[in-house]
């Protein structure tokens, strides 16, 4: 004796049981009837290999983006190094100028005796201005590349290397007159680099 189902031969399929039923295909009428809405059955394990905790695939990482230059205008950044320093030799110079003329009139007056501040010449410390204003550009680019607030630490090592400056001469020489004068013109030569590269350098960066 065998059982007839009591629903016929045109019954509908169980959508519970119907993937296990011989003719079976998910995308046929036959099993989209039961319900317009519901999507075509999915394999939750794809041949191209299995799923992650969800029934979501995979997805691999994306690559790391390397890490790229600073976008400086270097035709302006350059510009903008050599200008802060023919700025600062300039001033150099021109402190420089100033202090070997007040010695002068000292000397021939004859009140505070024989002492020159300024061994060097003018030009000389013209020079080392200049020359400091391109190793602080140098030095801010660099930052850009290897630090993650490159201003804020280019101001800290600038401005402690001025400071150094100013007090090592007024603390070590032994005319207290020639550690002043010389504690001025360092003043003078690391002023500009502090305050004029760090603005240069934002203002040449590209938008």
């Amino acid at each position: 004796m065998t059982y007839q189902d009591p629903r016929g031969p045109h019954r509908d399929p169980d959508p519970r049981t119907a993937r296990y039923e011989s003719g079976y295909n998910p995308d046929s009428r036959a099993y989209s009837r039961q319900d317009p809405y519901a999507e075509p059955y999915r394999d939750p394990y794809p041949a191209d290999g299995p799923a992650a905790p969800g029934g979501y695939a995979e997805q691999p990482l994306p690559d790391r983006a390397p890490r790229r230059a600073p976008d400086v205008n270097p035709v302006t950044f350059a510009g903008g190094v050599v200008m802060t320093g023919v700025v600062t030799g300039l001033a150099a110079w021109l402190v420089a100028w100033i202090i070997a003329a007040f010695v002068e009139k000292v000397h021939e007056s004859g009140k505070l005796g024989v002492w020159n501040p300024v061994a060097a010449s003018e030009i000389w410390f013209g020079v080392v201005g200049f020359l400091c204003a391109l190793a602080a550009g140098a030095l801010w680019y660099v930052l850009q590349l290897i630090t993650p607030a490159p201003n804020q630490f280019y101001r800290w090592i600038v401005g402690l290397l001025l400071i150094a400056a100013v007090l090592i001469p007024i603390l070590t020489y032994q005319q207290t007159s020639v550690g002043i004068e010389t504690a001025i013109l360092h003043f003078v030569i690391g002023l500009p680099p502090l305050t004029i590269i760090p603005a240069m350098g934002i203002k040449s960066l590209q938008r």
